[in-house]
């Protein structure tokens, strides 16, 4: 790893080389677990959580993921801090980061994370913004390898809202070398400015077309944290951007099912597809837990692991 602290704060903030060597300490670690393997590199290391979004999974899979490295872990809400009481962030990260050695934030904006890394001592991560969430695409990827192999030169079909899942999935293609198929409804498309047809991104007004032969089909809620008022409008918008059977059909028989979480049956998502056969939502799920302890991994201790 290179001098100096390292952030996650978005996918692109690793490079290819580094995205592998984590997606292999992912396969390493997880088996370890599963074999019920005593493993904890991170002994007397404290992890800060601080969460401004509520949450399920990234706090599950952060906290159990430090305590099974050896770990010790502090949580850390608006409610219960400064963060709630207008104390400037950049103090709060000063403080903060000289008393743990890690810290993983759930926030609104992106600038408000990179100004609180800026003045860090310490490793940052993201644990989603309103702009990206590469923990997420982390743990997707991961489970992609785990049961299609490589990623490079695949087909990944987005269908829904352009949100930070989006942007974050089109930095990963990017990053990998695979493409990326978006379609979204009128009025919610990708900023032309942040995202370009190009060799790794292909967009399309129809959601059948944008599914059709891709590898991986991937959603998310049409109404994500934050825009609640205005989930009847989505709702109405969104109604032909739904991933039923006929779309994961349409994209082939060994096509898999991903979405974040949590999910809502009958809007985005048909039952049939997220309870059936082509679905590694659960896997997915799981997943969160191992690659985000291989990173914390690679951020406290670099490759001198094994």
């Amino acid at each position: 790893m290179a001098g100096g602290i390292r952030h996650f704060l978005q996918f692109a903030d690793f490079d290819r080389t580094e995205l592998e060597w984590v997606f292999e300490r992912s396969r390493i670690i997880k088996d370890r677990f599963k074999r019920y393997q005593f493993y904890q590199p991170l002994a007397d290391r404290t992890l800060a959580m601080v969460f401004e979004k509520a949450s399920t999974r990234t706090r599950v899979s952060f906290e159990a993921g430090m305590y099974q490295m050896g770990g010790s872990v502090i949580h850390i809400t608006t409610g219960d801090s400064q963060l709630g009481r207008a104390e400037p962030i950049e103090d709060t990260a000063r403080v903060i980061s000289r008393m743990v050695d890690i810290v993983m934030i759930r926030t609104f904006g992106q600038a408000k994370l990179e100004r609180f890394a800026a003045h860090s001592r310490v490793p940052v991560i993201n644990g989603l913004t309103n702009e990206y969430h590469p923990c997420q695409i982390l743990a997707d990827i991961f489970t992609f390898i785990e049961h299609r192999g490589p990623i490079a030169g695949r087909t990944v079909a987005w269908i829904g809202d352009a949100n930070n899942m989006a942007y974050t999935w089109l930095q990963a293609a990017q990053g990998l070398g695979f493409r990326l198929n978006v379609s979204t409804p009128p009025g919610y498309a990708l900023d032309a400015s942040l995202a370009q047809d190009g060799e790794h991104l292909q967009v399309f007004a129809d959601p059948m077309q944008a599914a059709r032969g891709a590898d991986l089909v991937t959603t998310d809620v049409w109404t994500s944290m934050g825009f609640e008022a205005e989930n009847e409008v989505r709702t109405k918008a969104f109604s032909d951007w739904q991933v039923d059977a006929e779309m994961m059909q349409a994209a082939g028989r060994d096509a898999v099912f991903m979405h974040c979480l949590p999910a809502h049956r009958g809007e985005e998502v048909s039952a049939d597809v997220i309870d059936g056969e082509q679905s590694l939502v659960w896997d997915v799920a799981e997943n969160r837990l191992h690659v985000q302890k291989a990173l914390m991994e690679y951020l406290l201790l670099g490759k001198s692991v094994s």
